[in-house]
């Protein structure tokens, strides 16, 4: 096996340890959804037994993620982002980015409004834009409250009450960037 292999593989145990505290979960509850002793999940965690493909399968099932993420595989080339959507207050968020830190791309699902969570204004540190790609959106803003369709745009200061969501019988699809910071998004056009 070459030096990288071993590297990857023992790189394992500190993400199986990991992702269990931070799902809050025992070894004793991992065992009993895995099928491995709890004996077994120490000692991976600990790195005193390297790991095997049986092994691995049941903990990303457990763990809700790829064997890729679990062993932390070096990048093969693909240049495509495998998106990984996120349900949130009955939002599906797909980060259309991986970096930390600046603005964030996502695309945002909100449900029909008849199943959509009730409205609940909501402040935070930021700047948001969002672009309509499909349905019809109810946007508030303070005290205002607007429709936009397909086609259309906002952009605002988080720190002001807001909320947003479907405002038709369909989805509604949002392209949306945020900046923790406060960044807003720049258009310029070159002189030409």
């Amino acid at each position: 096996m070459a030096t990288d292999d071993k590297e990857v593989l023992a790189g394992v145990g500190p993400r199986l340890r990991v992702l269990r505290r931070a799902r809050g979960t025992t070894l004793a509850a991992l065992a009993a959804a895995t099928g491995l002793t709890t004996s077994t999940l120490s000692r991976l965690e600990n790195g005193r037994l390297r790991p095997t493909l049986e092994q691995l399968l049941p903990l990303a099932r457990a763990h809700g993620v790829t064997l890729d993420e679990l062993v932390a595989a070096p990048l093969t080339g693909d240049p495509r982002i495998h998106l990984r959507p996120v349900r949130r207050s009955g939002l599906v968020m797909v980060p259309l980015t991986r970096r930390a830190g600046g603005i964030q791309a996502y695309k945002v699902i909100h449900p029909p409004a008849g199943r959509a969570p009730t409205m609940n204004l909501q402040t935070h540190e930021g700047y948001e834009w969002f672009y309509v790609l499909n349905g019809q959106v109810r946007f508030v803003l303070g005290e205002r409250e607007l429709r936009l369709g397909p086609g259309e745009a906002a952009e605002f200061d988080t720190r002001l009450p807001h909320w947003i969501g479907s405002a038709g019988s369909e989805l509604a699809e949002l392209l949306a960037l945020f900046g923790a910071q406060g960044e807003r998004a720049h258009l310029s056009a070159s002189a030409g």
